[in-house]
C-alpha cells in the first residue's frame, strides 16, 4: 500500500509513468531526481502519510526501498 501511494507521488513530482517505478529504482540515477525533486517527494510523503522524516534519515533515502522503509518505521 505504501509503496502505491509513493509511486504516484513520485510520478506526479517528477512527471513519470507510475509504471516505471520499482521498489529499486534509484531516485536521481534512474529517475533523474536532483535535490530539490528529492525534498518534493518527500514532503509529499509526509504530507500524505502524516509523518515526519528526519533531515539525516531522507539524506539515506536513494531508492524506492529506502522511501518504504523510512515510511513504514515513521508509522510504526
Amino acid at each position: 500500500m505504501e509503496f502505491e501511494k509513493l509511486q504516484k507521488i513520485i510520478a506526479e513530482v517528477l512527471g513519470v509513468n507510475p509504471d516505471e517505478i520499482t521498489m529499486d529504482t534509484t531516485f536521481v540515477d534512474d529517475l533523474g531526481a536532483d535535490s530539490l525533486d528529492v525534498f518534493q517527494i518527500i514532503m509529499g510523503i509526509e504530507e500524505e502519510f502524516d509523518i515526519e522524516i528526519a533531515n539525516e534519515d531522507a539524506e539515506n533515502i536513494v531508492t524506492v526501498q529506502d522511501a518504504v522503509e523510512q515510511i513504514k518505521n515513521a508509522i510504526n
